[in-house]
């Protein structure tokens, strides 16, 4: 049995991370080792560190990551030796093996508890990461890896776009240009959408429009309830219902952005009235990894522009601060 050392940040609780030495031995029967390349810092992790996320979604002590890309190094038994050096991305939320939901990638039907990779399982903020490897996403060979970390927050839009039911030529609003929304006006332009992007301020203009955004606009009440699309990747008290006025009659709304404060703003008589279909993501299924995978692949998807800092894994928490300061920081990458 081969024994790999390296290191890894754990959250030992709300508010308290430490720098740890790791030992990972050779994967288990289904299982590939993974030597993590890089890994992106969201939103999610901030609550992690904070305390704020809710506590049925994360379980301390805990190794946080879940964009991470890496490359295999080992498998267990009934895995394909091929893959060993292989790029590879992978999902993380756990499906039960062997039901259909689990084959179909549909989240509506998995009969287990929560269990995701970096909030109630080892993240991908440490030298090594075990997984299953029917979890695992094969990339391109000679594929940028540190592009790659950003393949699963695309692959949460990807699921949006995939619930839109958009088409070349769809008119569709993004509303919030962080990170989720700018990887979603690539998707959607790659999709051959008309894309407008809303957001609060024009910090975001230039880097929304070399995403793909045809318009841009600080204020939505410009707007009117004209687009056949709205996807929400803001997250924010209060934005649901203005998603939701921004959709022609017959529309679709999705909603991507878990608000910290709990804002119960949609007007049934406005949707019903409006017959505006709304819809929901939390995480990506299988088939919406697969889509930013092979956008990611042709080219269509590129989260390269977003990346703003790296970090080396020691200094995680600096790059916390740093999100946290709101000083122009978009996406922010750990290097194991």
């Amino acid at each position: 049995m081969t024994q790999r050392t390296g290191r890894a940040v754990r959250i030992t609780e709300p508010g308290s991370l430490e720098l740890v030495d790791t030992a990972h031995a050779d994967p288990g029967p289904g299982e590939a080792l993974v030597e993590v390349a890089y890994c992106g810092i969201c939103g999610s992790d901030r609550e992690v560190f904070a305390g704020t996320r809710p506590a049925e979604f994360v379980r301390y002590p805990v190794v946080p990551g879940h964009e991470w890309s890496g490359t295999v190094r080992a498998v267990g038994a009934g895995v394909p030796d091929r893959l060993v050096g292989r790029g590879v991305v992978g999902q993380g939320i756990r499906t039960a093996e062997g039901t259909p939901a689990s084959v179909e990638g549909d989240t509506e039907g998995w009969p287990q508890d929560y269990e995701e990779t970096g909030f109630t399982l080892p993240g991908g903020w440490s030298t090594w990461l075990t997984l299953p490897a029917r979890y695992l996403h094969l990339l391109p060979e000679g594929a940028d890896l540190r592009a790659a970390a950003g393949i699963e927050p695309a692959a949460c839009v990807a699921e949006a776009v995939l619930l839109a039911d958009v088409s070349a030529g769809s008119k569709v609003a993004v509303v919030g240009a962080g990170t989720l929304g700018l990887l979603c006006v690539q998707l959607l332009k790659g999709a051959g959408c008309e894309v407008t992007v809303v957001h609060h301020n024009d910090e975001r203009r230039e880097l929304a429009e070399r995403c793909g955004a045809a318009h841009y606009t600080g204020d939505a009440s410009t707007l009117g309830a004209t687009f056949d699309a709205v996807i929400e990747a803001a997250g924010v008290p209060g934005i649901a219902r203005t998603s939701a006025r921004l959709a022609r009659r017959g529309g679709r709304v999705v909603l991507t952005g878990i608000p910290a404060q709990d804002a119960d703003d949609l007007s049934s008589l406005e949707l019903v009235s409006r017959n505006v279909h709304v819809l929901t993501v939390f995480g990506a299924p299988t088939r919406a990894w697969a889509y930013a995978v092979r956008a990611f692949s042709a080219g269509v998807l590129d989260p390269t522009p977003l990346i703003t800092h790296e970090f080396d894994l020691a200094d995680a928490k600096d790059a916390l601060d740093e999100l946290a300061a709101r000083r122009g920081a978009l996406k922010v990458l750990l290097k194991p």
